[in-house]
């Protein structure tokens, strides 16, 4: 097999650019992909790094992007609706109570080593996450524990949890399954190899490590006999996930075929690249929600007049000018893709006249107050969002004051109640389509988490949310969650703002793109991608 060296690529890139200037054809004719054989490499452009790939560790959209592609779960989330597919475990049997769950093992899976992927390491795997209680241990951490993960042999796994929880199945595709062996071959004192799997992998994913140069660039390499087998006639040879911190500068990237995709471009350069010969704009609904977040627990926003006030003042419209179109108003606490969503009856849109009601209820009847609305830095639609309030409050006598911060320290301010400031501006995805996912933000548990920044407190709340969990049949859970919603609507914790779209721009041989709203924001099922001729 003959690879087109990196040297020729970025010469070739070069040649291209300068076609671009001259006016040519260029953003027709790049291609930023490499061959390998008959096959080929994609590149993907984004702006976020992969810090760390340990699937116990820590998730977020790029990591967990990676982690898929490298390891798999015992189930995978795939389509729109998202629905879960069995993946490791060929199928599974819960009990009446939803408290046991069984999970019968595929035969022909194997870790990239070559050992076999069985009972022993599902339960090496889940445990560990436990014991190391970071990452994706909270989904399941309260009803799981290591004595209730059961082999029962060689490819049948049993969990008994402490109590009956129905959403546990919505979670296990977050739980990837790691080689015990390789694991604990590379463990450094009692870490479970957590510094060795920083920058390593030890899965039976579609593709393994190539390079990994933190900071620059991310190379996985296909794995050719995959267990699962490839759904293409011709699967990619790799993928190459090149880090470039500016929205601008993916879009320069994508223009000149540099890049084959990328995510994260502004409103306004989705809606220029999608009109350009030779590039395809993918626009989904999505399951991310953006809502200002109130500290409901700290003066002036622990007064519910208050909160209603600045939740009628506000230009909901403003959202979708903000994003062009590509965004839903939200209708309910949920997200429409949310199992149990309903559109909650007077659900707050702007109204200055009930505004003015709600604030002369208030302890604040005159206004005369300030408050500090918080965002990330970097995120322009974030700061369109604060001069919006800036400017829908003066009616009601309140001054906003901006106060932009990094993601790690607007986090640092909300891990606290005394510290998280009156508004935050947060982007919350649930991480499973089962209403419990978006229901526990609102618990006490949740308090100090970025999605738990408002410090909701509402008793009656959290016993339907706990006893709503603990119900096996959907009939008789449904009308719970709808009530959870309503009452979490008329406390109004945050503004609920809206969905924006989920895109990606491509060039138009990219093919195989399969959506999935419960993804997050920029993250894409490497495994189904290929390159058309």
């Amino acid at each position: 097999m003959q690879k087109l060296s990196r040297r020729f690529a970025r010469l070739a890139a070069l040649l291209m650019a300068a076609v671009l200037v001259a006016g040519g054809p260029a953003a027709e004719t790049a291609q930023a992909f490499e061959r390998v054989g008959d096959k080929f490499i994609l590149v993907f452009g984004g702006r976020q790094p992969v810090p760390q790939l340990d699937p116990s560790q820590k998730y977020d959209w790029s990591t967990r992007m990676m982690q898929q592609a490298l390891y798999d779960a015992l189930v995978k989330y795939e389509g729109d609706p998202p629905e879960i597919k069995p993946w490791l475990a060929e199928r599974w049997e819960v009990s009446p109570d939803a408290r046991i769950w069984t999970f019968h093992l595929v035969k022909n899976a194997k870790f990239h080593n070559g050992d076999p992927v069985d009972a022993e390491a599902v339960r090496f795997s889940f445990e560990r996450t436990l014991k190391i209680n970071k990452g994706p241990a909270w989904m399941l951490s309260s009803v799981l524990k290591p004595e209730g993960i059961v082999v029962v042999d060689p490819h049948t796994i049993r969990f008994e949890l402490t109590d009956p929880f129905a959403p546990f199945l919505s979670f296990v595709p977050w739980w990837y399954v790691m080689n015990p062996k390789q694991v604990l071959a590379n463990q450094e004192g009692d870490d479970l190899g957590q510094k060795w799997l920083t920058d390593n992998a030890a899965g039976s994913g579609p593709f393994k490590i190539k390079r990994w140069e933190q900071g620059v660039l991310y190379e996985l390499e296909a794995v050719p006999d995959y267990w699962k087998g490839w759904r293409q006639e011709k699967p990619l040879a790799g993928v190459i996930y090149k880090l470039i911190r500016e929205a601008a500068s993916q879009k320069a990237a994508l223009q000149r075929g540099e890049v084959d995709i990328v995510e994260g471009l502004s409103p306004e350069d989705f809606d220029i690249v999608a009109k350009l010969p030779g590039i395809k704009v993918e626009n989904h609904p999505g399951m991310t929600t953006f809502g200002i977040k109130f500290n409901v627990q700290r003066p002036p926003m622990d007064d519910v007049n208050l909160r209603k006030a600045v939740a009628h003042a506000f230009d909901y419209e403003a959202f979708l000018k903000i994003y062009n179109g590509n965004a839903k108003l939200q209708t309910s606490p949920f997200p429409f893709a949310t199992k149990g969503h309903i559109d909650v009856p007077g659900f707050p849109r702007q109204d200055l006249e009930k505004a003015r009601a709600y604030l002369a209820k208030s302890k604040y009847p005159d206004g005369g107050i300030e408050l500090e609305y918080v965002y990330v830095q970097s995120l322009e639609e974030e700061r369109k969002m604060g001069l919006v309030l800036i400017d829908n409050l003066k009616p009601l006598n309140i001054s906003v004051k901006m106060v932009p911060l990094t993601w790690p320290n607007m986090t640092a301010r909300g891990a606290k109640v005394e510290s998280s400031p009156d508004l935050m501006a947060i982007f919350a995805t649930p991480v499973a389509t089962d209403p419990d996912a978006v229901a526990f933000q609102y618990h006490k548990e949740s308090w100090g988490k970025y999605y738990g920044t408002s410090y909701y407190d509402n008793e009656k709340v959290w016993s339907l949310i706990e006893q709503g969990r603990r119900i096996a049949d959907w009939n008789e859970r449904a009308p719970i969650y709808a009530e959870i919603q309503k009452l979490i609507a008329a406390d109004q914790p945050e503004i609920f703002g809206m969905l924006a779209n989920r895109r990606w721009a491509m060039r138009d041989y990219v093919k195989g793109f399969q959506f999935s709203p419960v993804r997050f924001t920029g993250e894409v099922d490497l495994y189904t991608l290929e390159i058309g001729e």
